[in-house]
Order: C-alpha cells, then sequence, then structure tokens
C-alpha cells in the first residue's frame, strides 16, 4: 500500500471519529460553493485549458457544481434522508415489541473516481463528493488524468473550507487500485466506461470485507420515434436529435445513441441536413479520439451499415457521424450497435410497421429512453415496454441534460450501473453513503438527537 492512499485513507477514518453535525455539514458545502464561485475564472480558464471543452459550457458547469453543493446543503439540513422512525413498545403484540428507533447513519470513508467529461460537476467536488460529505462521509478522490490541474486547483479550495482529513486527492491508477482495496475505505463512487468500472467493482467483491461500489458506467440511451411523430414534426426530431448527440463532441453519459424511426421519414433526411453543418470537435483526451475513431470504424465495417460523416476538420477532430441500418441488420449484428461509442455518434435503426416490438426485445438496460410521439397519442404500451429498461423515461425531449432534484434519478441496471436501485443525481444518491442502525430501549442520553423523544431537531419522523 502506498504511503500517499493510506495517508488519505486513515487521515478520513480519523476525521469521521470526530463525528460532525447536519448543519455543520451543510455549512461546509455552502462554503465550497462560495469558494467555487469566487475562484470561477481560474478555475474555467484551467479546465479549457486542460479538456478542450468551451468556456461558456465549462462556466455553466461551475453554476451547476456551485448549486448541486447548496442543494445537499439543505438535504442535510432537512434531515428526511435518515429515515428516521420510532417504534413504541407494545407488550400486546407477539412478540412484544420494544422501544425501537432507527435511522440511517454514515457508511464510512468513501472513494470517489471522478469523470472526464465533467471535470467540475462529476470531479472533486461534484455530485459524489457532495452527496456523501452531506451523509456525513469523509472522501478521498481519485483524479482523473483528463484534468490533473484542474483537480489539485479544486482540492486545494476543498482544503480550506473542511476539516482536517475530510477530503483527500489521490493520482494515479496504482493509487486508484489501492484506494478501493484499503481497509478504511468503506464504499466507492465511480463514473466511466463500463470496463474500468467492472474492474474496480470486481476488486470492491473481491476484498476480504466487500464494500458496496456504485458506478455509473455505460449507456446507450434508446429513442423511439413513433410514426405519428415522424409525420407530424419529423425535421424538428431530426434537427434536434444531432444537436443533441454532437453537443460538447458527444460526451456526455445521456447521449441519444440508438434512434428508432421509421423507414424512408422526414427525420433521417432532417438529420443529415443537420449533420452538414454539424462542427468537428476536439475530444477530452486523445485515447478518447483514437477509441472514437475505431468505434465509427467498427460500425461502418458491418455489413449494412451506411456511415454519414460531417465534414472531417483537422486530423485531430472526430466528425459527428450517423450510422444507419435497417431492422434486419441492427438485429443480425446487435452486440456491435449496442456497444457504446463515446463520442459524437448515433446509429439510426429504420423499422416497418410491426417491427418494433422485436427490435426493442435486443435492448440492454441504459440510464435513460425517450419517446417522441404526436400530440394525443397513446404511448402507454410502449411506455411499459421502455420503462423496463430505463432509469428515467422521457418525453418529446433530449435526455443530454440531468436536472438536480429530489424527484431525479440516473441509475438503471447493469451495464448503466454497478446498483440500479441507485442514482448519482438527485436527493437521494446520498443513500449510497448511508446504513442504517436500530436502538433498542436505549437511554435518552445515548441515542441522536434526531431520534429522541419530543423531536428536539424537528426533522421528519415516522413514528407509532
Amino acid at each position: 500500500m502506498s504511503g500517499v492512499v493510506d495517508t488519505a485513507a486513515v487521515a478520513a477514518a480519523a476525521a469521521m471519529r470526530t463525528g460532525s453535525t447536519r448543519d455543520e455539514r451543510a455549512g461546509w458545502l455552502d462554503a465550497l460553493a462560495d469558494a467555487l464561485e469566487a475562484d470561477r475564472e481560474g478555475l474555467v480558464a484551467l479546465a479549457a485549458e486542460e479538456t478542450a471543452l468551451a468556456s461558456s459550457r465549462l462556466d455553466g458547469e461551475v453554476s451547476r457544481t456551485a448549486a448541486q453543493l447548496r442543494f445537499f446543503a439543505g438535504v442535510a439540513r432537512e434531515g428526511s434522508y435518515l429515515e428516521a422512525t420510532l417504534d413504541s413498545p407494545d407488550p400486546e403484540l407477539i412478540p412484544p415489541r420494544p422501544d425501537l428507533r432507527r435511522m440511517l447513519r454514515p457508511i464510512g470513508p468513501v472513494a470517489v473516481y471522478t469523470a472526464s467529461n465533467f471535470p467540475f460537476a462529476f470531479s472533486v467536488l461534484g455530485n459524489d463528493t457532495a452527496s456523501a460529505l452531506a451523509a456525513g462521509c469523509a472522501v478521498v478522490v481519485k483524479a482523473h488524468p483528463g484534468h490533473p490541474r484542474l483537480s489539485r486547483r479544486t482540492t486545494e479550495l476543498a482544503l480550506s473550507v473542511l476539516p482536517a482529513g475530510m477530503l483527500s486527492l489521490v493520482e494515479g491508477l496504482d493509487a486508484g487500485v489501492e484506494l478501493v482495496r484499503h481497509p478504511a475505505i468503506a464504499a466507492a463512487g465511480f463514473t466511466g466506461s463500463t470496463r474500468g468500472g467492472r474492474a474496480l467493482f470486481d476488486l470492491a467483491a473481491a476484498r476480504l470485507a466487500p464494500i458496496p461500489f456504485y458506478g455509473e458506467l455505460g449507456s446507450i440511451n434508446p429513442v423511439v420515434v413513433t410514426e405519428a411523430a415522424a409525420e407530424a414534426r419529423g425535421a424538428e426530431i431530426g434537427a434536434g436529435l444531432v444537436a443533441s448527440f454532437t453537443r460538447d463532441a458527444g460526451q456526455y453519459c445521456t447521449k441519444p445513441g440508438l434512434v428508432f424511426l421509421p423507414e424512408g421519414g422526414e427525420v433521417e433526411r432532417a438529420a443529415q441536413e443537420a449533420l452538414g453543418t454539424a462542427p468537428a470537435s476536439r475530444q477530452l483526451t486523445a485515447g478518447m479520439s483514437t477509441a472514437f475513431a475505431a468505434g465509427v470504424a467498427g460500425y461502418g465495417a458491418l455489413p449494412g451499415v451506411e456511415l454519414v460523416r460531417a465534414a472531417p476538420g483537422e486530423d485531430s477532430l472526430s466528425a459527428p457521424t450517423l450510422a444507419l441500418v435497417d431492422g434486419a441488420a441492427f438485429l443480425a449484428h446487435r452486440e456491435a450497435l449496442l456497444t457504446e461509442c463515446f463520442g459524437p455518434v448515433s446509429v439510426l435503426v429504420r423499422y416497418r410497421a410491426g417491427q418494433l416490438d422485436t427490435l426493442l426485445g435486443a435492448l440492454e438496460p441504459s440510464l435513460t429512453a425517450t419517446i417522441h410521439r404526436a400530440a394525443g397519442e397513446d404511448v402507454t404500451a410502449l411506455s411499459a415496454r421502455l420503462a423496463e429498461i430505463a432509469g428515467r423515461l422521457l418525453f418529446d425531449g433530449w435526455p443530454t441534460g440531468v436536472a438536480i432534484g429530489w424527484a431525479q434519478h440516473h441509475g438503471g441496471a447493469w451495464p448503466a450501473t454497478t446498483a440500479s436501485v441507485h442514482t448519482s443525481v438527485g436527493a437521494t444518491a446520498i443513500r449510497r453513503w448511508l446504513t442504517p442502525i436500530a436502538y433498542q430501549d436505549a437511554p435518552q442520553e445515548v441515542l441522536p438527537p434526531e431520534l429522541r423523544d419530543g423531536n428536539p431537531l424537528g426533522i421528519p419522523r415516522r413514528e407509532s
């Protein structure tokens, strides 16, 4: 075990033994948001240098990240996430019921593996870190190699606000492996590739004392355009698709990577027209550019697949691409066409009347699924079918954009995530870093204030 990883993990465990109140943690999160915004200009400039993302996009992401931190400050203060439950004694029941009081408590030090495509919102002070701190867990962050200097600078900001040990940064592949194996780490969160996430998930499960590993991995995010929708607003849908899958070089986990559309409709024509003016763009790392080119070439090598590309631009830029295929060819090559290609490409599957249900049967779970319908069209049966494989079901829009809220769910069954009942965005993201405890016939002074008689902190509780 390297000294850096061990020092960080041991310090995190020591910081948690000191303990903190919900109000204290909310104050930390608010202060982190303030510190991030105060250094906005310098952070954005540094991020633009390292990621090639537009400054305007990065500036908006700073705002989102600050909003996430303040949102989880509110979640901590409100207290319903604790699921505080009190059952009064009842000797008449069989068996007799004692005084029982249950709530959720911090699980322990958390390892956070940051993402490349959101250098603020899913990085050092991103959603995993914000929710873990709100829960009361110290965090050891594994920096992404795509923006190391930004990670260090953001960590410096955090250290100016947080108590010692509540946040640390480690770097490098070996450190990431050691971190998930360290006995002081109690849970881990990851955003990235299916391959990388699965490797860490297996390490977490293989420990002498296995820990939960919450990985948000690859997703194809299928879209279904009904015949009625294509007829009513095909041009709008086609243009909207290209705008969505080319946004920021297509580097979104919610990119619409697979679209089912009626044969011979306006959607395809409009999408190809919009592709003609879509700019080529630089991806986050050279490795991602190489992987994108290989993925698109792999699509093009499949019999029955036609590639339509935008102007390529410079050699280092990735050209937006549509892969066009009919239903039969899609089913013949489903494994290859359902493999996520990270970047500005989307697979368009032309379906015939009566064929859609069979095509949908080939799908794997995704973070999202989308239906484009005509006004007043009944899509109840289609919705039920897609709800089986999606963590979030959208109507008449595009999935690239994940709002922060209490009702949000950003997850899904494998291969979208490693833990389908949990989300990495929204209030219930905090649930990943909590574990239950029940107190039986406990004296008042032993109980956490949230479980004491009279509800002194005024949090939402269930009492019977």
